[in-house]
């Protein structure tokens, strides 16, 4: 059987994911010769800019893309909350791997919750989206941008440069972290990102080889709730210049997702949440959703980030 290359970012969390995808690869066919090409992102290399300030989609992505098109590699291993909601043509998303815990993690230097940090403690995180909820739920704190890995981030901690820094919950499990979350903190105050917690794989789409074993590790409840998620992104033409935040799964035999969209000062915010009756149309949930909060208020805000109107679809799609 030909070798197969995975590429992926060199992050501790990107490795891990990489090497888990390798390793249950190698649980189905243990005569695979598979190796990782380590690729440098956009996302990566601009250290010293906050996320929203750099601009663009797939930050995070772009350079593996590439590397899948020019034949370098023939899977890659993401993150599904960076992956952008419209792919290269040649290219397409295989499988969405069971997903982990998909909440954010408040990690404080004193151990108190987040209801206990003191007036005006200092917090970091790397997100608008949680930046928002953050500020929504306690305005009296001062939030900050923090970057870099996720080791990097608790190093800063440590050093005193934040009285708590908020990370995602999978990320901390995966790494070995989960003893120093502090608190989980609840969707009705940080609803997760788009796709948090899910590690996609993409390919191809004319590499067989590929799609077939990546297509076994594909968890069908995950994907499902990836999708709806996905497609509320889409119909909101979201990037990272604008907290938007959403959480389907399952529920009732159908469907649940909550979705907001908020100011990054979490002035004013968006929420709502629909159940949807058949799993099958999760795209339709995430795009109903998306057009019911447009109708609230997110085009208004949207309108102000983007300089230009978000207009609804009148028509109704049935639940």
């Amino acid at each position: 059987m030909k070798k197969l290359v995975i590429g992926t970012r060199g992050s501790l969390l990107a490795l891990w994911q990489a090497r888990w995808v390798r390793s249950e690869l190698l649980k189905l066919e243990p005569g695979l010769d598979i190796e990782l090409n380590i690729i440098k992102t956009t996302g990566d290399k601009v250290l010293d800019t906050p996320l929203a300030m750099v601009g663009g989609k797939g930050l995070f992505v772009k350079e593996i893309e590439e590397a899948l098109i020019a034949g370098r590699a023939d899977l890659a291993v993401h993150s599904m909350k960076d992956v952008p909601t419209e792919l290269p043509c040649e290219l397409h998303l295989a499988a969405i791997c069971r997903r982990e815990d998909p909440g954010d993690a408040l990690v404080s230097k004193q151990g108190a919750g987040f209801a206990g940090l003191p007036a005006g403690a200092h917090v970091g995180t790397s997100s608008l989206r949680r930046t928002c909820q953050l500020l929504r739920a306690r305005p009296d704190l001062l939030v900050t941008s923090l970057r870099g890995n996720l080791d990097t981030r608790l190093r800063k901690l440590d050093c005193g440069d934040y009285d708590a820094v908020v990370l995602a919950v999978a990320g901390m499990k995966r790494l070995g972290f989960e003893g120093r979350i502090t608190e989980i903190l609840p969707p009705d105050i940080m609803l997760p990102a788009i796709g948090q917690g899910a590690v996609g794989i993409e390919c191809r789409r004319d590499d067989s080889l590929a799609n077939g074993l990546a297509g076994r590790l594909n968890h069908e409840e995950t994907s499902v709730a990836v999708t709806a998620e996905r497609a509320f992104l889409l119909r909101l033409e979201g990037g990272c210049q604008v907290p938007i935040a959403a959480y389907a799964r399952a529920a009732g035999g159908g469907l649940r997702i909550d979705g907001l969209v908020g100011e990054p000062s979490g002035g004013e915010v968006v929420r709502g949440g629909i159940e949807w009756k058949d799993p099958a149309e999760a795209g339709n949930a995430g795009t109903k959703l998306a057009e019911m909060l447009i109708r609230q208020g997110a085009g208004r805000i949207l309108a102000r980030v983007y300089g230009r109107e978000i207009p609804s679809v009148e028509e109704d799609i049935e639940t």
